[in-house]
């Protein structure tokens, strides 16, 4: 397993941050009004609830974060050469608007189950879109037999430190963002293959004022992270199970091997 000194440190995160400056957003935190919750019939909160609005970006996800700030370290012959990735949408999306503000070409695996809006947004950033099957490990040795073939540098979805680093922006966001709310924080962070929410443990655990709890969730029909931190080993479904939920986004089959242990240490502090 991973021990703490190998943990994205707070200056790779720093440095994602500067090299983000000018193309991924500062999203803004919203409080949501409790009348709007009260609409959702649930009972009067004792809380205040705050939105990060990651659909703010020009992509409309967080992951342009980690894609653009892979990417952006990559050398003027790698670029040249091209990035490939396999992504349902949203990473599909960063790396193809990373790719193009680089000028490097983009070549995208993705799954024939992919939503068509998101396809098509792939496509609109000019990258190069190629199908398989719907499991996700089809995607990734697809993605790997490409770079093998033409030489194209692989910016995997979640499992790399400057992907982890990039998402890690947003938690150093949060942070500065609730420093003046007082009381206690628990962060809510979605969980798929775990570069999100990993990001924004460590960048609270390395930055935050101490306290804060962060907390993964993830759609009940595609649960391995929960499985996978309940046994304390990094459990893989098979994608008939994980491709029943609706959360296109939340579908892959397992964490990444750095998220397993990052978040295993994190979520006890």
């Amino acid at each position: 397993g991973l021990k703490m000194s190998e943990l994205v440190t707070l200056d790779e995160i720093r440095a994602a941050r500067e090299r983000l400056a000018g193309v991924a957003v500062r999203t803004p935190l919203y409080r949501v009004a409790r009348a709007r919750l009260k609409l959702a019939k649930v009972a009067e909160p004792e809380f205040d609830l705050y939105i990060k609005a990651e659909s703010e970006q020009p992509i409309g996800s967080f992951k342009l974060r980690g894609a653009y700030n892979m990417v952006a370290q990559l050398s003027p012959e790698k670029l040249k050469l091209g990035v490939i990735t396999y992504s349902s949408g949203n990473h599909a999306q960063g790396v193809a608007y990373a790719a193009r503000a680089l000028g490097a070409k983009s070549v995208i695996v993705m799954p024939e189950n992919a939503p068509e809006v998101k396809i098509a947004a792939t496509k609109a950033l000019g990258a190069e879109i190629v199908m398989v099957g719907p499991a996700s490990s089809e995607g990734q040795a697809k993605a790997e037999e490409l770079a093998a073939q033409f030489g194209y540098t692989v910016i995997p979805p979640y499992d790399h430190r400057a992907i982890i680093a990039g998402q890690a922006t947003c938690g150093l966001e949060i942070v500065e963002q609730v420093a003046g709310v007082g009381g206690d924080v628990v962060i809510l962070s979605p969980v798929s293959g775990g570069g999100l929410l990993s990001g924004i443990a460590t960048a609270v655990k390395l930055a935050g004022p101490g306290g804060i709890q962060v907390w993964g969730a993830e759609p009940e029909l595609a649960a391995d992270a929960k499985e996978s931190f309940e046994t304390k080993t990094l459990v893989e479904w098979p994608a008939a199970k994980t491709t029943r939920t609706i959360s296109d986004g939340l579908r892959t089959q397992s964490l990444g091997q750095l998220k397993t242990t990052v978040v295993a240490i994190l979520a006890v502090t």
